[in-house]
């Protein structure tokens, strides 16, 4: 049985108690509210009450209607909804974000013995190729080749594992006329993160397969700017691996030496995922592009600092890092800046290389998720222009929350679909 939702910006009757949410009449449900926020709850607390057959009727703006699939989604249910009349336009951007956030929970929310790092690379590959099979090259490095090519962070991390890391490096040229990128996008793509030798506690070890979040991200970011029209052409740097313990693992204490001359002790191998952006933004700094934008759960500070409904931005040009947020606010998408100062860059102090990977205490340190930041710009161009660092402490709930299911929350990624078409 289908059960009809309207909308209503009238209070509930008093039935149904002081400023209830909800009220029931035969097959319909009203949800009593203005706000998307408060119409996201409400599909929460009806699909937590076992129901999965809607049809939304009357006046549903394409805000509501997409907070509505929001808290609806559910990985355990197959929640169908029947959307109220939109506009052509309208019509398809909710089409474009429900198709990209479809896909970008289910990689966060995917088994990591399913999602190994060469399977993420590909299947975000195929998932752009997709939608633009003419304008689309890429290739996924693999294994030994890292270290070849001088991906030393990925190919470091990922040693460990029987099952290879691999980089996704995928252009999307819409012209096909291979002329310069005006964003290059940068992801980590963690598939399994145990902490290493620095091993995790099993309840922080419980939810590690989200820890590529930021290559989904990122790969969903350009996908809904594709869908959106994007007409100039974006670089795409995924890099993934597994962190494990194994007798070829990497060991606290090693000394990483990047292609940019910047060596790295090893601290802590549970802060890996800044020694694999490492590799993708010295790439994504080779293309030239005016643009950087690296998104990745990089930071439990993060989470302390703004909770889990919002990210972190970090940014060294204050330009770029306010037009992000003021991006993000028009996108209806929470950010929050953190400090990044140049100094930042030398928090994490080593007495055998150029600096350590994070300091040699839970968490990093006073100031983590800046430290963390201040280590990823010796890794950028043009003292840091142009670059955005985003923390996804909104990416994944361990449990249900009161807008989103357990699981991928499916955050930011029209933050930065939005800011490609700027």
């Amino acid at each position: 049985m289908t059960l009809k939702v309207l909308l209503s910006t009238d209070s509930a009757p008093a039935q149904w108690g002081e400023g209830a949410l909800l009220s029931y009449k035969e097959d319909a449900v009203t949800i009593h509210a203005e706000g998307s926020d408060l119409v996201q709850m409400a599909a929460r607390k009806l699909v937590s009450q076992g129901l999965s057959f809607f049809t939304l009727e009357g006046e549903w703006e394409l805000e509501q209607q997409w907070a509505f699939f929001q808290g609806a989604y559910d990985p355990k249910i197959d929640v169908q909804i029947d959307f109220a009349e939109l506009s052509d336009d309208d019509n398809k951007e909710l089409e474009a974000r429900m198709q990209v956030s479809r896909w970008m929970r289910s990689m966060v929310n995917e088994t990591p013995e399913v999602l190994a790092p060469q399977v993420l690379a590909q299947e975000a590959a195929d998932f752009i190729q997709s939608l633009a099979p003419d304008n689309v090259r890429y290739q996924i490095v693999s294994g030994q080749d890292l270290e070849k090519q001088g991906h030393v962070g990925t190919w470091e991390v990922g040693r460990g594992s029987t099952r290879p890391p691999a980089i996704l490096k995928l252009e999307f040229d819409p012209k096909n006329d291979s002329s310069a990128p005006v964003a290059a996008l940068v992801g980590k793509g963690i598939t399994f993160d145990s902490g290493g030798y620095s091993i995790k506690q099993s309840a922080g070890m419980l939810h590690m397969k989200a820890d590529m979040g930021g290559a989904a991200t990122v790969t969903a970011g350009l996908a809904l700017a594709i869908l959106r029209g994007l007409d100039k052409p974006v670089h795409l740097y995924l890099c993934c691996a597994e962190n494990l313990i194994s007798g070829h693992a990497y060991k606290l204490g090693d000394i990483i030496t990047y292609p940019n001359g910047i060596s790295v002790e090893i601290h802590n191998t549970d802060a890996e995922g800044r020694l694999v952006l490492a590799d993708g933004l010295l790439l994504a700094g080779q293309t030239g592009a005016p643009l950087i934008i690296d998104a990745a759960t990089l930071t439990g500070a993060a989470v302390t600092a703004v909770g889990e409904d919002y990210n972190a931005v970090f940014a060294l040009d204050d330009e770029e890092r306010n037009d992000y947020l003021n991006v993000a606010k028009s996108e209806n998408e929470r950010h929050w800046p953190l400090p990044l100062e140049p100094f930042h860059a030398a928090k994490c102090p080593s007495n055998f290389a150029d600096t350590a990977n994070s300091r040699a205490v839970k968490g990093g340190g006073p100031g983590g998720a800046s430290n963390a930041a201040g280590f990823l710009s010796r890794f950028v161009p043009n003292d840091g222009k142009g670059w955005i660092h985003v923390d996804l402490a909104g990416a994944y709930n361990d449990n249900p929350t009161a807008y989103f299911s357990a699981g991928g929350t499916g955050h930011g990624f029209r933050t930065i679909a939005a800011k490609l078409l700027k």
